[in-house]
């Protein structure tokens, strides 16, 4: 007879036809999270934007459809590849310095007293990293479990939102940022997922076919 804590690997579905089941693998959790901006406006206060951050969306790729008409049928590949927006609201602290940073980061994209653009996109893109955590705090250091790495962001809407005399609730600022690219990383010793290597290129020269 099993054990009560051997009992416990049955709280899973069996992967395939054997009637093992195995332990229930633990699941990254939402709260335990924090989002890292660098190179992001003028005098970066890193650490202060990442304490006032409320919550963020992870990464969302879409794929273009390329549509191929055949004798009695159709076929699809996936065309080019686009990030879409993520989103993010961040406490508009009493100190002003999360309200002053985006003004800056803004300004560096567009300046709106003398309405003058930058000359290119390099003189504006910031990058981010949004690191899922395993909950360590204080004299146990929070360990990285998941990052992405986001590359070639800037603010693509900034809203300051509404102030309410009959809410308690704090005020936020909610970004949309666009970014170029987005590197999935693991810790050492696992691999990672976007972004690892992949062979490509055909050595022999043929033509393959569309199919699997």
């Amino acid at each position: 007879m099993a054990t009560a804590s051997q009992s416990l690997n049955n709280f899973s579905v069996a992967a395939d036809a054997t009637p093992q089941n195995g332990t229930l693998l633990m699941p990254k959790l939402q709260y335990r999270f924090r989002v890292i901006f660098l190179n992001f406006g003028l005098d970066g206060n890193p650490q202060e934007m990442t304490r006032q951050v409320v919550d963020v969306s992870r990464p969302n790729v879409q794929f273009q459809q390329i549509t191929l008409p055949v004798y009695n049928s159709t076929l699809y590949m996936a065309g080019k590849a686009t990030w879409q927006p993520l989103s993010a609201n961040l406490r508009d602290d009493a100190s002003g310095i999360v309200s002053r940073l985006i003004g800056q980061q803004l300004q560096k994209q567009m300046d709106f007293v003398e309405q003058a653009s930058a000359a290119s996109a390099s003189d504006y893109k910031f990058s981010m990293y949004i690191d899922m955590l395993d909950g360590g705090n204080g004299t146990a250091s929070p360990q990285v479990l998941e990052r992405w790495e986001l590359y070639g962001c800037y603010l693509a809407s900034v809203n300051y939102n509404n102030v309410n005399y009959g809410t308690n609730e704090d005020v936020k600022i909610a970004l949309s940022i666009q970014y170029d690219n987005a590197v999935q990383s693991a810790p050492t010793g696992l691999s990672s997922g976007v972004g690892t290597p992949v062979s490509r290129g055909n050595p022999t020269g043929t033509v393959t076919s569309v199919g699997q």
